[in-house]
Order: C-alpha cells, then sequence, then structure tokens
C-alpha cells in the first residue's frame, strides 16, 4: 500500500520510499482532475457554493502529498528525489493549467463572479471570489488558444528552470570545502568555531580542519580568521557559485527564466514581470517600488558612505589595508564593533545555547498569545535531528502541530524558512488544524559544547517563529486564503516584528541564561545590543537595497537583449556599490529568492515589511512588549486572518492608521 494515498493525518515520513512519489502523484493528479470535472459539468447554475468553494477544497491530497514532497526536496533531498523533482514539476505546471486554462469552468467562474454585488458574501467569500477570477484570467483564462499553449510551454519549461538553477546552487555549496592542516591558518577564530570545523573535518575522515560554504561555517571564518589570502579564497569561492562557466553555471539559466517571463508576462497583456506580479502586491506598480527604494537609498546612503570612510580608516590603522575588499567587511567590522562597543558573538553566545531560546520563543508566544507548546516523540519525522511540538492555546484546545528543524546537513539546502505539511480550514463545521514547519540552518552541538547561536542566529530564529505564529495561528474558512495565504510584500510582517523581542530586556530575561552558571545576561550586555542594534545599519539597509534593485533590473525591464548577467548585474548595483567589484564573482546566478523561491519582483518587500514591522513595534513599546491588548489585536486582526482581507485595512484594524515610514528611519538612526 502507498502510504502517501492513504488518508493520513501527519505525514508518515518512515513508511514513504521514493518509488512511492511518482505513482501517488500520478494517482492525485488523476483524482483532483475527476473532482475539477465534476465541478465542471455540474449540470446546476454555477453558485458561489459548487462553484468557488468546491474549487478551493478541491485536490486536497494532492496539496498534501505535494508538500511533504517539495519539503524534503528542500530538507532532506537526494539524486533521486532530485530526478523525481525535474519529472513532476513540468506535470504540476500542466496540471495548474489545465485548470486555469479550462474555458468551461472559467465560464463557471465568470458567472458567479458578474453577480458579485448581489450574493450577499462575506467579506472573506468576496476575496475568494476575486482571488479565484484573477487567478484564471491572469493566468490566460481569456488568452486564444494558440497563446495559451505558448503559456503552458512557458511554465512547464520555468518551472524545470527554477529547479535546474535551485540544484545548481546546492551542489556548488556541497562541492566547495577548504581542508586546512596548519593551526596557524585558524588564528582568530574563537574555540568554539575550531572545534566544529575539526569535527566536521572528522566527519569526513580527515584531518585537521574543514571550513565550507553553509552559513554556520562560512560566516564566522569571514568574521575572525586573520588570514587575508584565506578570507578572499572563500568570499570568492561563496561569491562564485554556479558562475565558472562548467555544467553548474546558472548564467544561461538566469537569462531564460528572466526572458520566459517576461514573455509571460507580455502575453497576459503586462508590460513586464514586475507589473504582473505587483498587481497582487500592496506596492501595486514598479514606479512605487523604484520610489520606495530610492526614497530609503537618499537616506541611508550618507549615513552608509560615512560608515565605510570609518571601516577603511579603522583597516587601515589596525593593520595598514589601502583598499578594503568584500572579503575584509565582515572581519573589521566585527574588530570595529568590539572597539566601539566591547561586544562580540563569543561574549553573547554562551547566553544563546539553542534549546534556551526555543524555549523562549515558546514563552513569549505564551505571554503575547496565551500558546503551550508541549514536545511529542509519537509523530512520525523524517531525520532525528528534528523536534515536533503540539501547540495548545489557553484553554488548552489544539491549535497545531509545528516541526523544528535546526541543524545543516548535506541534503538541506542553506538558509532558514518556513513552511506547512498540512493547512487550516473550516469545513463541515470542523475547524482543521494546521502542520507547520521551521528549518534553519545553526551551528551543531560539538563534543563539548552545546549548539550556541550567534545573536544574528536568535533573530533568524525568532523571525521563522513569526512566520511560524501566522501559520500556526491561522483562523479561515478557505484553505488558499488560511495563514501565510497573503500579499507577499506583508508576509514578512508577522516574522520581522516578531525579531524586536531579541532586543528588549524584559524579553532576553525570559531566555538569555548563560548555558554553563545559569546567570541571566547581564544588563550592560543588554544595552551593548541595543545600541549595536543600529551599527553599520547604513549600510546593511544600502545592501538590503540593492538585492531589492537588482530584482527589479531583472524583473521590471524587457531583459529580451540580455546577453551578460555579469554585466547586467554591475548597471544594477551601480548606486549602491561600496566595495570595489571582483570579476570572478556574480551574485544573480545564485540568487535563490529571486529565481527559485518566490520573491521575482518581491525582494523590496524585506524594506517594505520593515516599515510595516519598526511601524507595529512602535505600538508595543507604547503600550508594553507584554500588552495583553495589543497582542490580542495584532493576532485578531494579523495572525488569524490571514489573506481574507485587503493587508492594509487589516493593519489599520489593528494600528489604527497607516504605516509610516519614519517609524524605520527612527528605529535605523538613519533621521
Amino acid at each position: 500500500m502507498n502510504p502517501l494515498l492513504s488518508t493520513f493525518d501527519t505525514a508518515p515520513f518512515s513508511k514513504i520510499k521514493n518509488e512511492h512519489f511518482m505513482p501517488a502523484f500520478t494517482k492525485a493528479m488523476a483524482d483532483a482532475r475527476a473532482e475539477i470535472d465534476a465541478i465542471t459539468n455540474n449540470t446546476n447554475t454555477p453558485t458561489f457554493k459548487n462553484t468557488i468553494e468546491a474549487l478551493d477544497f478541491a485536490g486536497e491530497q494532492l496539496d498534501r502529498i505535494s508538500s511533504v514532497f517539495f519539503n524534503l526536496n528542500s530538507a532532506e533531498t537526494n539524486e533521486e528525489i532530485q530526478k523525481i523533482a525535474q519529472e513532476v514539476s513540468p506535470l504540476l505546471s500542466e496540471f495548474g493549467n489545465d485548470i486555469t486554462l479550462n474555458e468551461a469552468l472559467f465560464k463557471r467562474v465568470k458567472t458567479v463572479y458578474k453577480q458579485k454585488n448581489s450574493l450577499d458574501l462575506t467579506v472573506e467569500q468576496q476575496t475568494l471570489l476575486d482571488k479565484r477570477y484573477k487567478g484564471f484570467s491572469r493566468n490566460g483564462a481569456n488568452l486564444a488558444d494558440d497563446k495559451k499553449t505558448r503559456l503552458r510551454e512557458i511554465d512547464a519549461e520555468l518551472s524545470k528552470l527554477k529547479l535546474k538553477f535551485g540544484e545548481n546552487v546546492l551542489a556548488e555549496t556541497n562541492k566547495f570545502k577548504m581542508h586546512l592542516t596548519n593551526e596557524e591558518d585558524l588564528d582568530g577564530l574563537p574555540e568554539g568555531e575550531k572545534e566544529a570545523a575539526a569535527q566536521l573535518a572528522k566527519s569526513k575522515d580527515l584531518d585537521g580542519w574543514l571550513i565550507t560554504l553553509d552559513y554556520p561555517s562560512y560566516i564566522p571564518f569571514m568574521k575572525y580568521a586573520k588570514n587575508r589570502e584565506l578570507r578572499k579564497k572563500l568570499s570568492l569561492a561563496f561569491g562564485s557559485k554556479a558562475f565558472k562557466g562548467d555544467e553548474l553555471d546558472n548564467q544561461e539559466n538566469v537569462l531564460k527564466i528572466a526572458k520566459l517571463r517576461h514573455e509571460r508576462a507580455n502575453l497576459l497583456g503586462y508590460a513586464t514581470h514586475a507589473n504582473f506580479v505587483l498587481e497582487e502586491r500592496m506596492a501595486e506598480t514598479p514606479e512605487k517600488v523604484h520610489s520606495f527604494l530610492n526614497e530609503l537609498l537618499v537616506k541611508a546612503k550618507p549615513a552608509a558612505e560615512r560608515e565605510f570612510k570609518q571601516l577603511e580608516d579603522f583597516a587601515k590603522e589596525l593593520d595598514g589595508i589601502d583598499q578594503l575588499q568584500k572579503w575584509d567587511g565582515a572581519y573589521y567590522s566585527e574588530k570595529l564593533k568590539q572597539k566601539l562597543f566591547s561586544l562580540d558573538d563569543e561574549i553573547l553566545k554562551p547566553y544563546f545555547k539553542l534549546e534556551n531560546v526555543i524555549a523562549g520563543v515558546f514563552k513569549i508566544a505564551e505571554k503575547l498569545f496565551g500558546l503551550q507548546f508541549k514536545e511529542v516523540t509519537n509523530v512520525d519525522k523524517y531525520h532525528k535531528d528534528v523536534k515536533i511540538y503540539e501547540v495548545y492555546d489557553a484553554d488548552n484546545t489544539f491549535v497545531s502541530l509545528f516541526y523544528a528543524d535546526f541543524h545543516p546537513r548535506a541534503g538541506k539546502r542553506g538558509g532558514a524558512w518556513m513552511t506547512s505539511y498540512k493547512p487550516q480550514y473550516i469545513k463541515d463545521g470542523v475547524n482543521v488544524r494546521p502542520h507547520i514547519s521551521n528549518v534553519c540552518n545553526f551551528t551543531k552541538p560539538t563534543d563539548t559544547k552545546p549548539s550556541l547561536l550567534t545573536f544574528n542566529e536568535v533573530t533568524t530564529l525568532f523571525h521563522e517563529f513569526g512566520h511560524g505564529l501566522h501559520g500556526m495561528l491561522a483562523n479561515t474558512t478557505y484553505p488558499s486564503l488560511s495563514g501565510t495565504s497573503v500579499y507577499w510584500d506583508f508576509v514578512e510582517l508577522p516574522s520581522q516584528v516578531l525579531e524586536n523581542w531579541c532586543y528588549e530586556k524584559e524579553a532576553l530575561e525570559l531566555f538569555a541564561t548563560h548555558y554553563q552558571t545559569g546567570e541571566v545576561i547581564p544588563m550592560e550586555l543588554v544595552q551593548k545590543i541595543k545600541e549595536s542594534a543600529t551599527f553599520q545599519e547604513g549600510m546593511q539597509t544600502l545592501r538590503q537595497l540593492s538585492f531589492g534593485l537588482l530584482d527589479m533590473s531583472w524583473h521590471g525591464v524587457d531583459p529580451t537583449n540580455f546577453t551578460n548577467v555579469k554585466a547586467q548585474e554591475e548597471k544594477a548595483f551601480t548606486g549602491t556599490d561600496l566595495y570595489p567589484s571582483t570579476a570572478e564573482t556574480c551574485m544573480s546566478t545564485a540568487f535563490s529568492h529571486i529565481f527559485q523561491g518566490g520573491y521575482s519582483s518581491g525582494y523590496y518587500s524585506y524594506k517594505w515589511a520593515e516599515v510595516l514591522d519598526a511601524d507595529a513595534f512602535a505600538y508595543f513599546k507604547e503600550e508594553g512588549i507584554f500588552n495583553k491588548d495589543v497582542a490580542t489585536k495584532f493576532k485578531d486582526n494579523v495572525l488569524s486572518k490571514g489573506g481574507t482581507e485587503n493587508p492594509m485595512v487589516l493593519y489599520k484594524r489593528f494600528r489604527g492608521a497607516e504605516p509610516k515610514v519614519e517609524a524605520l528611519l527612527e528605529r535605523a538612526g538613519l533621521l
């Protein structure tokens, strides 16, 4: 029996074999088609219930199988799974197109849509109807047949190209190993980092130390290693991922993806891919995005240039460095930060044992939203590192299942993300609760030390947990509007707002205790964390803006005549570059957010959401960071509402007004 085709509540990981996936996809797609056909061929007059609602609940098993499969492809993949992904992605893309390009079905949707003003629908139902109608019209339902055929070809090709892009980045990350046998080469590295590098070498049956391109290995080396030549070697390896002209090169994939997205947008009647995407975002148009990014650029650039000059002077004074390079940035910034604030990650890390930080974020969720987390061992998991929790509310009602997977390994892509294995929805009077997952890549425990997080990793954990809460606290009727199914430039609000608690004494005292002595983090360190929060904020802002501008340079214009990825990128970076350019490196070829993930034409949304989060947290600060009334307003108007209403309406209901850009500039010290 194929475990994926049985009815399951929690994913039956231990029973699933790779050979189960294709038959499960084939059968689930056939069943979903039959459900869609039943809706299409219904002889009754089209109504909201028999057409729009029925569509939203169709294909549930296919969705569950897809989420299990693609989550594994991100967190625990192997060559066989990657092969299946290449095979199944075009089929799923074709299946999606069979729905949106189904004329008889669109006719039914259109019939209901035309009567929307006389139907007495709830706000959520109106949103679903609009979303469903746009889902068809924005994906080609109104096109002539020859154009529909071309749209299908583009979508099938894009689904394969995006996968290939991601596979190349992962393969490049796994391929590079810097094997060191001379201890002097590790000068400057804290003991814990040296031990982790030694343990990594040992796991590969090597003597000495091993440094890789995984963040927990790469970042400490760039930050602490005195050996400038080795920092350069590592930096160039990291920056040249999939940019070497070999079989793992992504330049051709980048050009093809950008051009196909543009052609697709044109087919649908949009000037560019960004015009198509932004129609369904708070930002609305590429012009608004550009003016938003450029407004911040004007404010941040003078500060960034001052900070860079300070860093240059410091490196020259300290080590006689005449020209600061990209591989010097993290190293001298860390040294300067230590000098200015007497603060470095090594002083802080003992207070951030992973288990304590997890307990802390749970405690904060309890104080704000009344949630309780109970670890369970009777739920199937896909890797021994995964921990699973049942989540209950203050009345002891089951809220969600929560999977936490926190350490790097070969089959796991880099970075950190939130995802779900099962959505929340209400059907036949039953509120079906979600299964949510956070996946990160934090330093593993060593033989002598537990997993101790850098402060940056602490904020990452809080960030992903904020997304997690958005999923866990979902409370909507329809699965496609539930949880994080919101406008993309609104989705980062719950995650980014939660990071603010990492800087507050009241919150830190709940979990930041020394892993050996149990001592609560000293007040002076908390003060230094707060003071250093705006350290090099101008440079950080410039960096984020440069990524947003790079994204728009691929997607907010006509890329038809682009032939050189690097040249295109350098043009995009003109106004934001502080360091000299390096010929060997290229960001676009490994910019997974926009070429593999869902952030194309959306990278600006990190900054956009920072405006929302700074404004939202200012409200918490005014009333108290654990104020129950404000937390309840946030939960009821933002976290539980998913995509049921326009996000600005939801935000104003929570805050009483539109967000102000000044809140961000003030917090960042850029006013």
